[in-house]
């Protein structure tokens, strides 16, 4: 409120208007911005709802052709993987959905956190199905066992440590390339260009993602970026691991 020739009174931007990071600060002062947050936040968990409609379908999809094969490995991987895609849709979706404060600062920590477990969930296909042996389970114990650190320091630090975080999920994104040689002699040549291109999509939307308060509509893009890569993955794992 300011005092002078006249009486003014800046109105706070509504806590439950927050960015992907600063949950409850940098008060928006105008009714256009909070409609426009409005707007964002709903494109958000719109593109979000469907992706995770989408996993139900991919899930039960890949379970079914595991199970026909009769492979205990496949129905394992392919469910672990086909939950992880569905919970990281389906927590982005209810945090991008509330306006309540509380709610959404622990929803934000799940939504981090789920984007751990989706990449965990990604590579377990791969080293369980495609991989095995030694090769298969050290890469699986490695980014099972980082996405279990990524999730720590999420819930115990948080924003804080947003660096520590963007650092985490593109050392699990490209943890394959330490195994590159046996992926590429173990999958098609076209799966492996599915996979690497869900990869390359996942790392360019980062851009967005870092950057969602300085581009506009910026989360909603990276929101579309996670939609492709994991479509791209996606298609490989059908139909090159399965």
């Amino acid at each position: 409120m300011h005092l002078g020739r006249g009486l003014r009174i800046t109105r706070p931007r509504p806590s439950f208007l927050q960015d992907r990071y600063h949950v409850g600060i940098n008060p928006y002062e105008t009714a256009q911005e909070e409609r426009a947050v409005h707007v964002g936040e709903r494109f958000n968990s719109i593109t979000h709802l469907v992706g995770a409609v989408l996993s139900v379908a991919g899930l039960a999809t890949l379970v079914t052709m595991g199970a026909l094969d009769g492979d205990a490995y496949k129905v394992v991987s392919f469910s672990v993987y086909g939950a992880m895609l569905f919970v990281l849709y389906a927590i982005s979706t209810l945090y991008h959905s509330v306006r309540n404060p509380r709610v959404k600062a622990v929803l934000q920590k799940c939504d981090h956190s789920a984007i751990y477990l989706l990449i965990a969930g990604s590579y377990t296909p791969f080293t369980l199905v495609t991989l095995r042996g030694p090769w298969g389970w050290s890469l699986f114990g490695v980014s099972w066992g980082l996405a279990a650190l990524g999730i720590v320091q999420e819930l115990t630090l948080g924003r804080r440590t947003r660096s520590v975080s963007m650092v985490l999920y593109v050392l699990m994104g490209w943890l394959a390339l330490v195994a590159v040689r046996p992926l590429v002699q173990a999958l098609p040549a076209a799966g492996t260009a599915w996979l690497v291109a869900g990869g390359v999509i996942y790392s360019a939307g980062i851009y967005f993602f870092i950057n969602d308060e300085r581009i506009r509509h910026g989360h909603g893009i990276w929101h579309l970026f996670v939609l492709a890569g994991s479509l791209c993955q996606f298609v490989s794992v059908a139909r090159y691991v399965a």
